[in-house]
């Protein structure tokens, strides 16, 4: 996509386990070169409107989204909502029960550990989250923190993950139940990373509930992958969208804003598909 304007519409700031705030993440955005991002943050619209300030000084275009976390069976299937309206009440208030499921989470994960031996608290982990959604990344700093581990994939790995001493399963949510959320807020509902999902027998039924959008282009999807997924968005009229995933420097997957991108008309397209002239 190299010599036209690009969007990356993935992307995670400190609201929730990014490690720059919503106004460092739209100077990076700017270094970047993109023309447009999304804030897309776990459960959360706190990043959203310093991101958007901060773009409007800036030059740059910054859509208000969000990324809700979601089960199906044993497996997660995280949906992305874009352009939605901030002041949704129905959105705000499942947000904010899927904040509160994240700390009772992180804590009932803190209280495991100790168990195991890992003398980490839940202070540590509310003090490295501040104002931020609390979620398994903030867990896996206090470890790392508190020298049990030498970084964080040797925290998630030996502590974190399904099995692991300190793993917690999540309180479910459904995936269709995200899309009305995100539908019932006047935003566009795009499934994030199928690659990952791996439940692309989903998608026609995503779509009959109102899904519009589908993550082609991330940075887990290989060109095959991302073919496959293309011609899928292609048969169910969905619009092809993409981003980075990018969440900052010293996380566990180190790549820079613009990893993934889609030409800036899509996000043209979702406006539209928002209803938003």
């Amino acid at each position: 996509m190299t010599g036209e304007q690009v969007a990356d519409l993935h992307i995670h700031t400190t609201a929730s386990d990014g490690v720059l705030t919503p106004v460092e993440t739209v100077h990076e955005a700017v270094r970047a070169g993109v023309a447009a991002i999304a804030i897309t943050d776990h459960d959360t619209l706190g990043g959203i409107p310093e991101a958007v300030e901060a773009g409007r000084h800036a030059g740059l275009t910054v859509v208000p989204g969000v990324e809700i976390n979601t089960d199906f069976g044993q497996s997660e299937v995280h949906m992305l909502g874009y352009f939605i309206d901030m002041e949704s009440g129905p959105l705000k208030d499942e947000l904010e029960k899927l904040r509160g499921y994240r700390t009772d989470r992180a804590r009932a994960m803190v209280e495991k550990l100790r168990e195991s031996g890992i003398m980490i608290t839940f202070d540590m982990v509310k003090e490295i989250a501040g104002s931020a959604s609390i979620g398994r990344p903030h867990v896996a700093r206090a470890i790392v923190q508190a020298g049990y581990c030498g970084g964080l994939n040797g925290a998630f790995g030996k502590y974190l993950v399904r099995g692991a001493p300190g793993y917690v399963p999540r309180s479910k949510l459904s995936p269709f139940t995200a899309i009305e959320i995100i539908c019932a807020s006047g935003g566009v509902a795009a499934m994030a990373h199928p690659g990952s999902s791996k439940h692309d027998e989903l998608i026609p039924q995503f779509a009959e509930a109102g899904m519009k959008g589908l993550e082609v282009y991330h940075t887990d999807h290989s060109s095959h992958a991302r073919r496959h997924y293309k011609k899928l968005a292609e048969k169910y009229g969905l619009i092809a969208t993409g981003g980075s995933d990018f969440h900052g420097p010293d996380v566990l997957k180190k790549v820079p804003i613009g990893h993934a991108t889609v030409p800036v008309e899509v996000v043209d397209h979702l406006r539209e598909a928002a209803g938003i002239r």
